[in-house]
């Protein structure tokens, strides 16, 4: 429900803060004192297009805020506040509870918080999904078994997915995965360092004749005449078997000992080091085979024997699902036929219902000043849409003319008394709805019946519509009255919810015209008193 509304700069309202209440409200006027500056305002709110005319003159911009109150199926209360900001350049800001927004995300809130019927873009009964809803709603058509059936197939072709797809995907898994696997296991890694430990074998193997001549004069160094060896022996003789010296003696005799044995390893190393063009060879070969690899499968050989464990895994999975997908396509073709059983019953079930829910809405719209207009809820053929999903309302409003959708209605005020009655007949959310030029061309005892029914429509909605008829101001619960004055030459227009007194006067205005203000306010009294109590004539419209 909307209950505060703050306009600032808005076409020739400077600035206005409005309250509501639930039931019906009705705002009138003189012709161009601002009435659908309001209706203007609220469609901003739920992400109409914002055109920078709207713009008050000589104003840097204009702002809309709303406060609206939702209340939980649990009877529990929230506030939600939208707000939008146009400036002069024609860009506009959009806030939900105070912070920033897109357009789009206002609009989506406004869609369940507001409705607007009219001369306006914004109307939710004009969407397609909401249509077919709405003729579920009016049928009491169950969808359980239809949705039941459609997540059984939409779960059944989650699981053909995992498995890899359809059958040819799978046969692309398959082959790609015995390569990696066939040249990752036939590669035989040894270890996660063998590339490392290969690298340090080649270097060997590269430079042999080197390492050759090293060793060489490294015993050599050690071991030949007048060598480390000698003069290691010349040191355990000096120090002969003197006293107190027997442990230095002792450390270099160990000394001797361990030169001995190093160059006895040099010299077997030095005769053991020959070129091996033949090993030189292969350990490249082996080496490139393995950064092949972690090239394509890893960053190292870790990775690449991972890779292929866990491609190996998959692989046996793949080759063993074979019972695993029949078992799901037969599966699949099972729920496929309860789909469609489920689908042609709901779709019966909503072309069964649809003439009923046309033939409904036309017996209001004859109560409101359309008697030869015809509804026809059109669904979906049987055959290509076994479900009815295509549910469209249709209008022929004048004899002879062709049904339209709604969306094809060239008349505001036939399109927003089609509404009307589509809403008396289907009553749902959202909480508050908008009517604008809904009485347009329609007086007498027509006016009286689209009195009563906005009237009827907002004991169960909060109700808002801008209207020039008497009748349909003396049957609102509320009263907004829009006025403008023209002050140092510049206009100023204000909105104001009216008294008692007040609303008599409003009515009586309304009535004459300023003309015969005694008898028009005592006809005043007494129409609002007449059509407030729902005693006004003719058929009263019902659900």
């Amino acid at each position: 429900m909307l209950v505060e509304l703050a306009i600032e700069n808005l076409g020739v309202i400077e600035r206005v803060s409005l309250t509501f209440g639930p039931g019906f409200t009705v705002v009138t006027g003189e012709t161009g004192a601002g009435k659908t500056m309001l209706v203007e305002a609220i469609n901003l709110l739920v992400g109409a297009r914002a055109d920078a005319t709207v713009v008050r003159a000589g104003c840097e911009e204009a702002r809309v805020e709303a406060r609206f109150v939702r209340t939980s199926q649990d009877g529990a209360e929230s506030e939600v506040i939208l707000a939008r900001v146009v400036a002069k350049e024609g860009r506009s800001r959009a806030y939900v509870d105070g912070r920033m927004a897109t357009v789009s995300q206002l609009a989506e809130i406004g869609a369940e918080l507001v409705d607007i019927h009219g001369q306006h873009a914004h109307q939710r009964l004009l969407g397609a999904a909401v249509q077919r809803e709405a003729l579920d709603r009016f049928a009491g058509v169950d969808l359980s078994g239809l949705r039941s059936a459609r997540e059984k197939v939409t779960e059944i072709d989650a699981g053909l997915a995992a498995l890899g797809g359809d059958e040819k995907t799978r046969a692309r898994e398959i082959d790609l995965l015995e390569f990696q696997v066939g040249e990752i296991h036939g590669a035989a890694i040894l270890s996660a360092d063998e590339e490392a430990e290969l690298g340090r074998e080649e270097d060997l193997l590269a430079d042999a004749t080197k390492h050759r001549d090293a060793l060489w004069a490294a015993a050599d160094a050690l071991g030949a005449d007048d060598g480390a060896l000698d003069s290691i022996g010349s040191a355990v003789r000096a120090l002969g078997t003197l006293e107190g010296l027997g442990s230095l003696r002792e450390r270099i005799v160990s000394l001797s000992a361990e030169a001995s044995d190093v160059v006895a390893e040099l010299r077997a190393a030095a005769e053991a080091s020959e070129e091996n063009p033949e090993r030189l060879a292969a350990v490249r070969a082996r080496r490139q085979l393995l950064r092949d690899l972690m090239r394509k499968y890893g960053d190292s050989l870790g990775d690449v024997i991972r890779f292929g464990d866990e491609a190996a895994v998959r692989l046996a999975e793949l080759a063993g699902y074979a019972d695993r997908v029949a078992e799901l396509n037969a599966a699949r073709e099972k729920a496929l036929r309860a789909l469609h059983a489920e689908q042609v019953k709901v779709g019966d079930s909503r072309r069964k219902a649809a003439p009923a829910l046309g033939k409904a809405v036309e017996g209001h719209l004859r109560t409101l000043a359309l008697p030869h207009a015809e509804v026809i809820v059109s669904v979906g053929d049987r055959e290509a849409d076994p479900a009815g999903e295509a549910v469209a309302f249709l209008l022929a409003a004048n004899p002879g003319s062709e049904p339209l959708p709604l969306t094809k209605v060239a008349s505001g005020g036939e399109l927003a008394r089609t509404m009307l009655a589509i809403r008396l007949v289907l009553s749902d959310d959202p909480g508050t709805m908008v009517f604008d030029e809904v009485d347009a061309g329609i007086g007498g005892s027509a006016a009286v019946a689209v009195a009563a029914a906005l009237r009827t429509l907002g004991e169960r909605h909060q109700v808002f519509a801008v209207t020039h008829l008497p009748q349909v101001a003396a049957s609102a619960h509320h009263h907004v009255a829009v006025s403008k004055e023209v002050a140092k030459g510049k206009t100023y227009g204000s909105a104001v919810v009216l008294g008692e007194d007040e609303r008599v006067s409003e009515v009586a205005r309304m009535l004459s015209g300023g003309v015969a203000d005694e008898s028009a306010t005592t006809h005043a009294r007494d129409l609002i008193a007449t059509l407030s109590a729902g005693r006004a004539k003719g058929r009263k419209p019902s659900r």
